[in-house]
């Protein structure tokens, strides 16, 4: 067989268009119609550039609003996008998520699908021997082939693999949930032996033995779903123990821990615009010193999920009774604040004002006020409650599109671990750590904790940070009814898993289509 020079950028181009071919019916294909048929990998030239590219490839897929994003959060009950008028409507492109009505032709699924998998074969590449990376390089590839699989398994329960040496011809192996969780708790725990031991500071940046301690508990205490057995609690509860061990630890201070500012809490961080984390949600008149043109007044929670935090549930006002995590909104008598550009933090409801602390309004002249209630297929520019977890100043004057996104933080570890001992029977250990945080949230320590307090605590202190279906899934929750969600769907078991997207399946013969679609 005639070799010819390995490059990876054409490999993995080359397997996006077969997907394509063959989502066209009426080409046929010849062995020697493909220009790919003799390619031979042979190790890659420069392994840390490869790795540099894997690495900004994962955060640009975390920083979209759309695909992975929406696939992880607008499918739950923390992130909707009403349609306003001729804005966002979509062809029902968002609101088929949040109502579970998506079908196999939903094209985040197909991106997000492509977007995951050519992750792992590069991460393959990196590994392999005849690239002779280091022992280092080898931990972070395994460490980020971990992180993408893991979201495959999750969110489709089945696992295309591709040997680095396999011809990108041939036909990748699909593992099964309980293989492709036992392959990825290999790799991380081989990642862990040689990944650096980082403790808090802007080394968080990259792969290390925290990142990959924590990833490690996620994937077992969400292990019941991948393999039918029940977790070993005992091993979550030691992976957060050895996060804590490299130096992390909560943090006071809630919105502070979102800015650019190294923190005991950011286990790992992304070079990932947050953009989108602003202004998705931000009214057109809701604007900054470097951003005059103002938001996009798209993404919104429901009133029901606001509900979940303490305080007035009509009004955010600072006095409101709210705790910390819901943060506030300034109100007449406090806007004109430089420390804020007259922006809320946290769930923003009722009257918004302008930096100099006057009422801005719509742009049909009506006071902007955020309200509870909304329709999702006709609302106006005013309805529902909008959400803000980074925001724009950190006194720079420059950081509505700083790039500085947090993938995983203390807090999810602890109340992890704090799961972990309530599922295994201490009760009284989980109450101590999530009072613990509450407390440090300036939230009203529970008298008892049961999984339904557990649930709605990772949801008040996670929110919209990408792991909201996962722990729905975990919780028995993602099939619930919510507003808006489609009566036909809740219960449904089939919505667990999304659907193997149409060109996937044609490529590959040895996928599955999920049951339901």
């Amino acid at each position: 067989m005639m070799k010819k020079q390995f490059n990876l950028k054409i490999v993995l181009l080359s397997l996006i268009s077969m997907t394509a071919l063959y989502s066209c019916s009426n080409l046929e294909l010849e062995a020697t119609d493909s220009v790919i048929q003799n390619i031979e990998f042979t190790g890659l030239a420069d392994s840390q550039a490869s790795l540099d590219g894997l690495y900004g490839a994962t955060w640009g897929m975390l920083g979209d609003q759309a695909n992975f994003f929406a696939l992880n959060e607008v499918t739950t009950d923390e992130q909707v996008i009403p349609t306003r008028g001729s804005d966002w409507g979509d062809n029902g492109l968002w609101r088929s998520l949040h109502n579970h009505t998506w079908q196999v032709d939903h094209g985040f699924l197909l991106t997000t699908w492509n977007q995951l998998n050519e992750k792992v074969l590069q991460a393959s590449f990196i590994i392999h021997p005849l690239s002779n990376s280091t022992s280092q390089q080898i931990a972070e590839a395994k460490f980020l082939r971990a992180f993408n699989m893991f979201f495959v398994l999750d969110m489709w329960g089945q696992n295309p693999f591709r040997e680095a040496t396999d011809l990108p011809s041939s036909t990748p192996i699909v593992l099964s949930p309980s293989e492709a969780y036992d392959f990825i708790l290999n790799d991380l725990n081989e990642a862990i032996a040689d990944l650096p031991e980082v403790s808090p500071s802007a080394a968080t940046i990259g792969a290390s033995k925290a990142a990959a301690n924590f990833l490690k508990a996620k994937l077992i205490l969400n292990s019941e779903r991948y393999t039918g057995s029940t977790p070993n609690y005992q091993e979550v509860i030691n992976a957060v123990n050895a996060v804590e061990a490299s130096g992390f630890a909560l943090q006071a201070g809630y919105f502070d821990i979102f800015l650019p500012s190294v923190d005991s809490e950011t286990v790992l961080y992304g070079n990932i615009s947050i953009g989108n984390r602003i202004w998705n949600g931000m009214h057109y008149n809701i604007i900054t010193p470097d951003n005059g043109g103002g938001g996009w007044n798209g993404f919104s929670t429901l009133a029901e999920f606001y509900d979940l935090f303490e305080g007035d549930a009509n009004e955010n006002y600072m006095g409101s009774g709210q705790e910390e995590r819901r943060g506030w909104v300034p109100d007449a008598s406090n806007a004109n604040n430089t420390d804020n550009y007259g922006m809320g933090y946290g769930f923003l409801i009722g009257q918004q004002y302008s930096a100099s602390g006057q009422p801005l309004s719509d742009r049909a002249g009506n006071p902007l006020s955020f309200s509870r209630d909304f329709s999702l297929t006709n609302s106006n520019e005013t309805q529902a409650i909008r959400v803000i977890k980074y925001h724009p100043f950190d006194g720079t004057g420059s950081a509505s599109f700083r790039s500085h996104e947090i993938i995983f933080r203390y807090a999810d570890a602890h109340l992890m671990r704090a799961e972990a001992m309530l599922r295994s029977g201490d009760a009284g250990g989980a109450l101590a750590e999530v009072n613990e945080l509450r407390v440090l949230r300036d939230a009203t320590a529970l008298g008892s904790v049961s999984l339904d307090d557990m649930i709605d605590e990772r949801g008040r202190e996670l929110y919209v940070e990408f792991f909201r279906r996962n722990d729905l899934l975990r919780f028995g929750q993602f099939t619930k009814d919510w507003e808006f969600k489609d009566p036909a769907s809740v219960g449904d078991a089939n919505k667990n898993l999304f659907p193997i997207p149409l060109t996937a399946l044609l490529s590959n013969p040895n996928l599955v289509q999920n049951p339901g679609y």
